[in-house]
């Protein structure tokens, strides 16, 4: 997963990817599963001429507000955009926490992301109010999103 997150980072002048700021990676599975009482799906690239192991990422984790979940970790490999691999890790990632009795998912992503809001808002999620700073290496600022799931029809989601 660090190689994958750092192949994404790398597109983004000013981030760099380090790993002592990912201390979830030693373990993610269970940093996700176990500690986080959530789940975290990846994606193997099955492609035999493929030197990078990984597709894509996802985890969904329970919040400490009742039936808010939070999303982590979604990242994809830029030959696997564009093929409805995103979509598809969304869709699994919602289903189990609206499985779960979440009404609401929300993330974080960087500013700089811009791919990402576009694919945020075009799942239906909003952005919130006001941005975060992590005080990291790479200076990040990110905006909040949610999407409600309660209100949310499977047609709003583009055919997820």
């Amino acid at each position: 997963m660090a190689r994958l997150i750092a192949r994404v980072f790398a597109d983004y002048e000013g981030c760099p990817f380090v790993p002592e700021e990912f201390p979830e990676l030693e373990a993610p599975a269970h940093f996700y599963g176990a500690t986080k009482r959530g789940h975290l799906w990846v994606i193997d690239d099955p492609r035999p001429q493929s030197d990078f192991p990984l597709a894509g990422s996802v985890a969904i984790v329970p919040t400490f507000v009742p039936q808010i979940y939070e999303l982590f970790k979604v990242y994809l490999a830029h030959e696997w955009r564009g093929k409805g691999v995103s979509q598809a890790m969304l869709k699994t990632a919602l289903d189990y926490a609206r499985d779960k009795g979440a009404t609401s998912v929300r993330l974080w992503t960087d500013t700089r992301f811009v791919e990402a809001h576009r694919f945020y808002e075009k799942a239906g999620f909003i952005r919130l109010a006001g941005i975060r700073a992590l005080h990291d290496a790479s200076n990040t600022f990110e905006f909040g999103y949610e999407l409600r799931l309660a209100t949310l029809r499977m047609s709003e989601l583009g055919g997820l």
